[in-house]
Formats: structure tokens, C-alpha cells, sequence
């Protein structure tokens, strides 16, 4: 039986779709932003048409691309560092617990109210039941994290120190910035929908251009943007 294509009753073609779905998740850039944008290619489309676009597809293309990474992400299991951000919601503050593997590729990002030992161990659980037990995990000195793992069993596997988890500091600060864009959120469920579709949409253009020649980055780059164009292509 054929796939059915999630393009199908939409007028517009589907690589307008995709294009605007990744200029408003991977850059710092405002609903209206991405309108004017889309303009000056030519294409005619209201902020509210991108907002629909976005919320309807962003999740699904979010999850292709993760589903894509863990069939092949067993060397991700070496060592992950384990982090929480302080997010407001409507002036309340919020925890986004964020495990993040030693390439810098955010494996799992999960929203609590608080950030004791039961927010932890479901964080916890939820990362290790989706990509396997890690041999390190890297953490800071929040108790929360050692009384969960406790209770997991894996507490030899946990290593703290002052610069160790330096990797998942850095990896916060696209979110951060697109955080500002957004003028923060204003539910929890929102956040949660966008730090997931943000972080597999980071994963999947971080090419780590220090780390390579011009050359191997821009062949990364070129595959890397095919191979959103062909996401969901049924």
C-alpha cells in the first residue's frame, strides 16, 4: 500500500512548505520575518499560513529526522552530558532538562516545573528508554542527578566536574537565541513541541564547520539540505 502524502491537500507545493518550516525553526527568526522572506522570493503567504505550516509539519519532519538518527547512533551511547535551562513560561520558572552526546547533538529535551530527584529520573528514563544506556554521563553537581541515578543503577557511570560539561553548556546558546526571537513561551506543551523539533532540526544542519576543511563542509552542507528536501516525500 502506497504512503499517502502529508502534501496532498495543501495548495501550495511542498518545497515552499519545507522552506519555510526550516528558515522559522532554525534561524532566530519572527513568524513575519519569514512572511517577508518568503515575499521577496516570491511567494505570497500570510505569518498565520506559516504558523499552520510550522505547527503541522515541524513535528513530523522533527520526526523522521530522529527516527533516521538512532537507527544509526550507537556510537552517540559513549558518553552524554546531562543539563538543565532555566525557561520562563508567563513569568513562572520552568526547567528544560536537555542530554546532549559528545558530537554536541541534543539527544532528548524534556519541560518540568521543578527539578528534584522525580523530574530527573523521568527525564532520565525517557532519554535512556529511547536511545539506549550511556557508558559516561557527564553532569553537573545538582543532587537530583545522583539520587535518580541511584535508583537507575548507574551511578559509577555518573562524572562531575567544573569544566567537564562545557559541550552542553555551548549547545544551549541557538536555543537561547532563538528563545529571544520568539519572545519566550507561553505554555508548557508549546515548549515542549519546539525544543523537540528545534533540537532535531540543529542536529540534523550542525556540520561542526571548525572542525572540518571548506571543502568537507560545504559537501556536509549540500547533503545535509537534499536531504530536507526529500523529508517526508512519501
Amino acid at each position: 500500500m502506497t504512503k499517502r502524502s502529508p502534501f496532498k491537500y495543501f495548495k501550495t507545493s511542498s518545497e515552499i512548505i519545507r522552506l519555510a518550516v526550516m528558515m522559522y525553526v532554525r534561524f532566530p527568526l519572527s513568524l513575519r520575518n519569514v512572511e517577508d522572506l518568503l515575499h521577496e522570493r516570491g511567494v505570497d503567504v500570510s505569518h498565520e499560513t506559516v504558523r499552520f505550516w510550522w505547527h503541522h509539519f515541524g513535528p513530523m519532519f522533527a520526526g523522521e529526522i530522529r527516527k533516521r538518527r538512532i537507527e544509526g547512533m550507537k556510537s552517540s551511547r559513549w558518553r552524554w552530558h546531562l543539563d538543565e535551562m532555566f525557561v520562563k513560561i508567563n513569568g513562572e520558572q520552568h526547567y528544560l532538562w536537555r542530554a546532549v552526546d559528545h558530537e554536541g547533538k541534543v539527544l532528548e529535551s524534556f519541560v518540568t516545573k521543578t527539578r528534584d530527584k522525580k523530574a530527573a529520573l523521568k527525564f532520565l528514563r525517557k532519554a535512556l528508554k529511547k536511545h539506549g544506556r550511556a557508558d559516561v554521563l557527564v553532569t553537573d553537581k545538582l543532587r537530583s542527578y545522583g539520587a535518580a541515578l541511584k535508583d537507575l543503577g548507574m551511578t559509577d557511570r555518573q562524572e562531575t566536574g567544573r569544566w567537564l560539561n562545557n559541550r552542553t553548556e555551548n549547545s544551549h546558546l541557538p536555543f537561547r537565541r532563538r528563545e529571544r526571537a520568539m519572545q519566550r513561551f507561553r505554555r508548557m506543551r508549546s515548549l515542549q513541541k519546539f525544543a523537540a523539533v528545534h533540537a532535531s532540526v540543529s542536529n540534523h544542519f550542525n556540520q561542526e564547520r571548525s572542525l572540518s576543511s571548506r571543502d568537507i563542509f560545504k559537501t556536509n552542507r549540500t547533503a545535509a539540505l537534499a536531504e530536507w528536501r526529500g523529508l517526508c516525500a512519501g
